[in-house]
This record gives structure tokens, C-alpha cells and sequence, in this order.
């Protein structure tokens, strides 16, 4: 624990199974740069809407990409805060009922300010986005055009307040359920990467490119 409590807030305290939850910044950011995409919730002509995108944190700072079309996140920018929420997939716990079984997980939802990042900090975050998603390849890829950055939006949320939300060990099976002879117990899961399949157009098509230390070190890391 670092100390350092992010809530619970007004719009992020645990009221359902309060003892998962957590407020501590070193359980949350855990989580936030551990989960490989987001969900950024907005209002879109008085419908509330939400969008699955990339992310990347910086201290107290969470960074979203878009597309600068996209009404999202430009009612995010509008409304000048916004609410973030993640979610990594841990298993399954099942227990010997319907309603106490259920999955194991972490979660974070954030709430903060919103502004847009430009100029050369854009171009920064934007290549931190390329490593939030594989570390080490935006080195390997060649630089964004000033066109290609145009068309994208990078928004910054500071994190106001935050929560987390952890389910994980032993089921909670009811006393009177624990004699039945019904199986219950975890199944945990994991995310594992296959075998690269590499492109075959262009200079790809001779096979004489090499894998990427990135990739290489992603596979050695499983």
C-alpha cells in the first residue's frame, strides 16, 4: 500500500461488496497500466454513450486516444470531465450455487478533467500509446505524419478520484451449500500471445525481415 488514497469520491465509492474494494493509487495504477484498453463514457444528443479506446498513464495524468471526428470524445472535451472505467479478466470462480458463482476480475473506474494535448507533447503521447500497446516499438516504427496526427485526438483526464474493484480467491459459497457434492472452485485465465504471422506484401513478402525485439521479447516474457 502506497498511502497515497485516490477515494472513495463522490462518483467512485464502492457501495456494492464494499470489502472489494480499494482506494490505494499503487492497486489502481497497477491495474490501469496492466489493462490493454479502456472505456471512456460520454453523452452523445442526450444518449449516454461509451467507447472502447487505448490509454496511457502518467503519474496522476490518464491520456485517451480517438479519432478527432469522434463525437465521444469531443463531448468529453465539451463537458470538461469524464468517467474511465478498465477491467482485467482473471478466471472463473465457481461456486456451488448459480448466485454465488461468478468471475474473478480487477477494476478500476476514474473520474476526472479533460483537456486536449497538442504540439509536441501530442506527438510524445502519441508514441506512448504505440508502447502502452507493444514497449519498444515505437522505435521500430517510422515516424507519424503531420496527417496522420491531425486526425487523431489525444485527451488528457487528471485523476481526480478513483476506485478499484477486486474479486479473486475462494468462493463464497453459503454453509449450508458446502456438504453438497457439487463442484466449486477457481479456473484462472490468462492472456497468451501465438505465433507471430508475419505479412507477405512488400519488402515483407521476401521473408528477409526479421522479428522485432519487441515482439521477440513479448513472446520470451509469456
Amino acid at each position: 500500500m502506497s498511502g497515497q488514497p485516490l477515494g472513495p469520491g463522490p462518483n467512485t465509492k464502492i457501495r456494492r461488496l464494499p470489502a472489494k474494494a480499494a482506494y490505494d493509487a499503487d492497486v489502481i495504477y497497477s491495474i490501469l497500466d496492466e489493462a490493454r484498453y479502456c472505456h471512456v463514457a460520454g453523452v452523445v444528443d442526450g444518449l449516454a454513450m461509451a467507447l472502447a479506446t487505448l490509454h496511457a498513464r502518467e503519474g496522476r495524468t490518464l491520456y485517451l486516444h480517438g479519432s478527432r471526428s469522434n463525437a465521444i470524445m469531443n463531448s468529453i472535451l465539451d463537458a470538461g470531465r469524464a468517467s474511465v472505467s478498465v477491467t482485467l479478466y482473471d478466471g472463473l470462480r465457481l461456486a456451488r450455487s448459480g448466485f454465488e458463482s461468478s468471475i474473478a476480475y480487477r477494476s478500476v473506474v476514474v473520474v476526472g478533467r479533460t483537456t486536449s494535448v497538442d504540439g509536441d507533447e501530442k506527438g510524445r503521447i502519441l508514441n506512448r500509446f504505440v508502447d502502452a500497446v507493444l514497449p519498444g516499438r515505437a522505435s521500430e516504427v517510422r515516424p507519424m505524419s503531420e496527417k496522420e496526427a491531425r486526425l487523431t485526438l489525444v485527451v488528457a483526464l487528471s485523476i481526480d478520484e478513483a476506485s478499484a474493484k477486486i474479486s479473486r480467491g475462494p468462493t463464497d459459497d453459503e454453509a449450508e451449500d458446502q456438504d453438497l457434492p457439487i463442484w466449486s472452485g477457481t479456473v484462472p485465465a490468462c492472456v497468451r500471445f501465438d505465433e507471430p504471422v508475419p505479412s507477405r506484401d512488400g519488402a515483407m513478402a521476401s521473408g528477409a525481415v526479421p522479428l522485432p525485439s519487441s515482439v521477440r521479447r513479448l513472446l520470451d516474457q509469456q
